[in-house]
Formats: structure tokens, sequence, C-alpha cells
């Protein structure tokens, strides 16, 4: 193109396209990775002692004396048996084979779980004693202890057996009972707990008398007494107040004359008290 003053222009590109620079968006966590990598590793040591609550001065020490802080992360998987490591796994214990029970199909099995008894439950030894067998088949050693005292105090006046008969005076005289000391009017107690079954007199000297069933053969009596404090079919607990003690009967003074029958027979009193 020619110009006024005789020079020519250079000709211009019509459609030559200008070269676009790219635009890189900034990220909003950009600016903290660069901080964190300006600083160095003293300044990143004294931050996080000061961020760990260990202090800024011991944070100082530490990055000084070169010390590196690690962080351990506890493992969420359980940690498997490493036998190169030198742990050795565990054995599984081994179980002794039981013995096999049997029964012959006509057996008869009680499950029923018997009582506790100590020697604070006297009844309950007694329960016991007598629902296992009859109180014939029951031995001393057993049967000791399991009646209660038909006194308060206990003083033997004349023991059970052969005898000189204080109201004859002859000699042989089996005395079916135990006589214990007692003023008349003192309180006679149940030796056990059962049922009234006698209350009335006994004409074979024995005089005012109460009997009292304690179930599968055994029985106690009670004798020479001046009244009655219960009747006839009454059921009553050990150390309840059957009558008040006297001197009916065939008797030469104030007494309780005390019986245990098993089966209907008399035996010694003592080998139950």
């Amino acid at each position: 193109m020619q110009t006024p003053r005789g020079r020519r222009r250079a000709a211009v590109p019509g459609s030559t396209p200008r070269a676009v620079e790219a635009v890189t968006m900034e990220r909003p966590r950009d600016p903290h990775r660069d901080a964190r990598r300006r600083r160095g590793p003293f300044r990143q040591i004294t931050e996080f002692a000061s961020a760990s609550g260990i202090g800024q001065k011991a944070g100082i020490a530490l990055a000084a004396t070169g010390l590196v802080l690690t962080v351990t992360v506890p493992a969420t998987s359980p940690v498997m048996a490493d036998e190169a490591a030198g742990v050795t796994p565990v054995a599984a214990t081994a179980v002794t084979p039981q013995p096999q029970i049997t029964a012959e199909a006509a057996a008869q099995i009680d499950f029923s779980r018997s009582a506790v008894v100590t020697q604070a439950d006297p009844d309950g030894k007694l329960k016991q004693l007598l629902s296992a067998q009859s109180a014939g088949a029951v031995s001393r050693a057993a049967s000791v202890g399991s009646l209660g005292a038909p006194l308060a105090t206990l003083s033997t006046a004349s023991p059970f057996g052969y005898r000189v008969s204080p109201i004859t005076g002859g000699s042989g005289d089996f005395h079916r009972g135990q006589d214990y000391v007692a003023q008349c009017g003192t309180s006679v107690l149940a030796a056990a707990t059962g049922t009234v079954t006698f209350v009335g007199w006994h004409q074979y000297g024995g005089g005012n008398r109460v009997v009292v069933d304690h179930g599968n053969g055994l029985e106690t009596t009670y004798n020479h007494l001046s009244s009655f404090s219960v009747t006839e079919g009454q059921t009553v607990s050990r150390g309840d107040v059957l009558a008040l003690s006297g001197t009916t009967g065939a008797s030469t003074g104030c007494h309780l004359h005390f019986e245990v029958q098993v089966n209907g027979e008399v035996v010694d009193p003592t080998g139950w008290l």
C-alpha cells in the first residue's frame, strides 16, 4: 500500500487469530500447601509442639536436637500371629470324652431337688430323714438333733429303760420315756412340726396326755400334764406350747414324762434330741 510520502506500508493479515492464554483457577487449599512448603522443618516442629500442648520451648528443643516426631495410628484390623516373628499360635485345648450314661427303659428317674438342710433348720433335717425312709430305718447317728427339747431347760429326773419303779419300789420296771424336772405349770413345747392326734386322759398311768404325729411313723407324747393348750387335729410347729406340766396320772411329783414312738414302739428319746 502506497502512503502519501511514498512509503509502502506492510500489509496486515486480516484473519490471523490471537493466541489465548490458559487461565488456571487457584484452588482454596493451594495457598495452605504453599505456606507449608515455605515453612522449614524447624518451624513445622515448633508449631506441632504448640498445637499438641507440649509447649513452644519444648518444640524448639526438639527441633534443635534433630529429633523426629512421629505419630502412631492404631490399626483397626486384627493382628495375626506371625510364626516367622517367633509367635507361636495357641493350640486348642483337648476335650476329654465323657462316659455315656445309660438307664433301663423301665427305670424311674427323679429330677426333684433335695431340700437344702443346715444345722439352723432342724425341721428341714427331720423332713428329709422321714421323706427318704420310715422312722424305723433312721439310724441313731442320723436322728440325733432332729427333735427339739420339750422344755426350755432339760434336766433328767429318770432315764429311759429298766429301773426301780418309783410307784411300787419293785425292780425290773421298764420306763417307756424320759422324765425331766419341771415345776407344775411349766410350758411344754412341741418337739417338731406335726399334727395333734390325741388330747385327753391316758388310762395307763400317763394322766393328761398330748400326742403329736410328725409323719412316717414318728410320734412324740407328753404326759402328766396339768392343762392343755391345743386340740385334736391342730397343726403345731416346733416350739409351740402344747400344755403345762403337772403331776396327773401315775406320778410322784411335778415333772414331764416325754416319749418318742417309732411305728408305735417307744425308743430312747435321747437318740432324737
